[in-house]
């Protein structure tokens, strides 16, 4: 059956692919089916502003927004005019980024999902110890007798790199025993910043899914031990979700209108899937069908669209099409999508695409040039979703609406050492001249 394929085809071929969600529904129909709901991400919301001042005492740099973690939106016409430009196209409508590249704390879309599960896991453990009280001020937790108890319990997570250090780093900060088990695509720069914060880093020969096996062996073992599950967490998920209700808030006050006439097209680099499943989740509840959202996945980690398109989600790998998930978007190297957020994101999806590396360091020098903005690899696997719905025939019916707004979903890059950065840039500008 999958040799008749003709996506799995193109996919193990490592061609760019892209694919149109057959099983798409309406927004009703879907969330009619849906275990989540709007209650469950306005809660999510809720606790984030209970632990705001929290947030504000502890991570100075979140003082300009009270305590919350979010980031800008901008509008980036230069960098439209350069895609444009390059591939010889003309893009209708404008063009915006959201930069959770620069959200406090952790510099990645992680910093959302990961220190919202982070949080919430606290505020479990400390009303069960009952030493927290409905009311209370949660600025007690930067308190010894908060961090005694919290000292007592350790959370591990396994990651490539972003997630880790959402939850190493905030898990360390409450006074937790935090431990990330990181796979061999993970920067060293990441684990040195983990270990220099106090977090404990088990280094994996093998890929993001042995570290997030491992990881949950070790886990199980310790009743003391709450394992961040990148690949079933629904709390995860959740506070991704959040990021959908503050979009909404900053579109409005720059006057951008999302209706039937001019949709939001929104495109989000996918590794596992929870960070753009929430997202696009969370999109879904704030716009219904005006909103269209689009998966990116590089060529040899394509693990979510090879999921969806054969409808085995996590029951395969990239691995068992031949394909081995190397990639220099760390942050994307996953070989088997979640299947908890594919099952739960199919109907809600527009379409997903796959792109080469290469791609990612030329939109990376271009957007650094035309923008003043750096990002990572994996953060350029959105920016070219806008091309593609001129030039890919799977998109064709969507890329010719003339007042659509596109978003670009930025997912790292603020932590990046400069001379790494450096590095990207001029690999980016080498391959712009060939």
């Amino acid at each position: 059956m999958l040799e008749e394929n003709a996506c799995v085809k193109k996919l193990r071929g490592l061609e760019e692919t892209c694919w149109y969600n057959p099983k798409r529904k309406s927004t009703a129909e879907a969330l009619a089916e849906c275990p989540l709901g709007r209650a469950d991400v306005l809660d999510a919301e809720a606790r984030l502003q209970r632990f705001a001042p929290l947030i504000r005492t502890l991570f100075p740099e979140t003082q300009p927004q009270d305590g919350l973690i979010e980031s800008p939106v901008r509008e980036i016409p230069e960098m439209k005019r350069r895609l444009e430009k390059r591939h010889g196209i003309r893009i209708p409508g404008r063009l915006w980024l959201k930069m959770d590249s620069h959200l406090p704390i952790s510099g990645s879309v992680k910093a959302r999902g990961g220190i919202y599960e982070v949080l919430k896991t606290a505020e479990d453990i400390a009303a069960g110890e009952g030493i927290l009280r409905p009311g209370d001020d949660y600025r007690c937790f930067d308190t010894p007798a908060f961090r005694k108890v919290l000292s007592q319990y350790t959370i591990a997570v396994g990651s490539t790199g972003n997630l880790g250090l959402s939850i190493g780093i905030m898990s360390a900060k409450l006074g937790f025993r935090a431990v990330v088990h990181m796979s061999a695509d993970a920067r060293q720069w990441k684990k040195d910043l983990l270990r220099a914060r106090g977090v404990q880093v088990i280094e994996y020969a093998g890929d993001y899914s042995e570290a997030v096996a491992q990881g949950r062996r070790l886990a199980e073992q310790d009743e003391k031990c709450h394992f961040v599950d990148d690949e079933n967490s629904r709390t995860l998920f959740l506070g991704y979700a959040v990021a959908a209700l503050r979009l909404k808030r900053q579109l409005d006050a720059r006057g951008v209108a999302v209706d039937a006439s001019h949709p939001l097209k929104v495109y989000l680099p996918c590794g596992v899937g929870g960070g753009p499943g929430g997202i696009a989740f969370g999109l879904k509840l704030m716009y219904g069908d005006d909103v269209h959202c689009y998966f990116a996945e590089p060529t040899h980690a394509c693990c979510m669209l090879l999921g969806l398109c054969t409808g085995l989600h996590n029951e395969i790998s990239v691995q068992d099409i031949g394909i081995a998930p190397e990639t220099a978007a760390d942050g994307l190297a996953v070989g088997r999508a979640s299947g908890f957020v594919g099952r739960l994101i199919e109907p809600f999806l527009t379409g997903c695409y796959t792109l080469k590396d290469d791609r990612l360091f030329e939109m990376l020098a271009q957007l650094a040039d035309g923008e003043g903005v750096f990002l990572e690899p994996s953060a350029l696997a959105g920016m070219y979703g806008p091309v593609l719905m001129r030039t890919a025939e799977a998109f064709r019916r969507d890329g010719a609406v003339p007042n659509a707004t596109h978003l670009v979903w930025a997912t790292g890059g603020q932590m990046v050492p400069e001379a790494e950065m450096n590095g990207y840039y001029r690999r980016g500008r080498k391959l712009l001249m060939r």
